[in-house]
């Protein structure tokens, strides 16, 4: 005859007690394991947000811009001379560097006697510049300072860093909401049946014209909101503008990258949310968000307002 199972003449409190204990200790390992996923999640956005501060603060950043010249058809003299149209810092640059010239939509560069020009790393006499809207830009360069060709609109100009810039030296740190998963978003992605053309306004008034995919919907407060999505390489990037804007966060609005919709969504990750280079220089040319993007919502998470914004 085989022998009863010992645990059938416990007492039920112990019965009862030993479940209990299974139960607690499978609740407890759940929940060790979510707080280490949460853990994982806010060092990673902390990592994230460390690596946005460093490179702002780089001597390629964007607290290294300090001038944007309008290129006008024919000659655009370069130089510290108070009468280049290209006006360079008169401690990092000769009174004559070059000149610059606009024909069409060719922009050549000739530099002067007994000035030092590179472009791309090697020395050169003249050189024709490819913008930034081809798909290798150039990168020309007067001893410290970089000067970059930028190309909006039907219109060309420079762009001038220098890693001596005030703007850099007296970077006052970023600011974040506290990070909240709550922010980050599984979105509905609604694709457009073929790409559509988007103008975006910029805050230097030149309308920019931006690639479409569709759309990322998502609920909050019971109610749905759609943001437009720009096709940027192998991501989306999203310019939009919410209910904190002038308050606790940047007054043009903010932009967010995210991955391309997998299985119909995006993931929206709002601790990602940071502030366009126009907070940090007056002399950068951000798009502006688009009306479907300004969200009635506070979206209270990502980068907020820059201490020492220029705008």
């Amino acid at each position: 005859m085989k022998a009863p199972a010992f645990g059938l003449f416990l007492p039920l409190s112990i019965r009862y007690s030993e479940a209990s204990m299974r139960t607690a200790i499978l609740l407890l390992a759940c929940w060790l394991a979510q707080a280490g996923q949460q853990a994982d999640y806010r060092a990673a956005i902390e990592r994230w947000r460390q690596q946005r501060e460093a490179q702002l603060k780089s001597e390629d950043g964007w607290t290294t811009v300090i001038g944007l010249f309008w290129l006008e058809p024919g000659a655009n003299r370069v130089g510290s001379a108070a009468d280049s149209e290209v006006l360079l810092p008169g401690d990092a640059a000769p009174a004559r560097v070059g000149v610059i010239s606009l024909q069409g939509q060719r922009v050549r560069l000739e530099v002067a006697e007994r000035a030092q020009v590179l472009v791309n790393g090697r020395p050169v006499r003249s050189a024709e510049l490819h913008s930034d809207a081809d798909a290798n830009p150039d990168v020309v360069a007067v001893g410290r300072l970089k000067l970059l060709l930028l190309k909006r609109g039907p219109r060309y100009a420079i762009r001038l860093k220098d890693p001596e810039s005030p703007f850099r030296k007296n970077f006052k740190g970023l600011r974040w909401y506290p990070v909240s998963e709550q922010w980050r978003i599984a979105a509905r992605f609604l694709p457009y049946p073929s790409p559509r053309k988007v103008v975006l306004q910029t805050i230097v008034g030149i309308p920019d014209e931006m690639q479409s995919p569709g759309e990322a919907e998502f609920e909050r407060e019971g109610k749905r909101f759609r943001l437009q999505a720009l096709q940027s390489g192998n991501q989306l990037f999203f310019v939009f503008r919410d209910a904190t804007a002038g308050k606790t966060t940047y007054q043009g609005g903010r932009f967010l990258y995210a991955d391309l919709p997998r299985e119909g969504k995006v993931i929206l990750d709002f601790n990602k949310a940071f502030n366009p280079p126009c907070a940090f220089t007056p002399y950068a040319t951000c798009p502006l968000p688009p009306a479907q993007n300004r969200l009635p919502i506070a979206i209270t998470a990502g980068e907020m307002t820059y201490p020492g914004s220029p705008h």
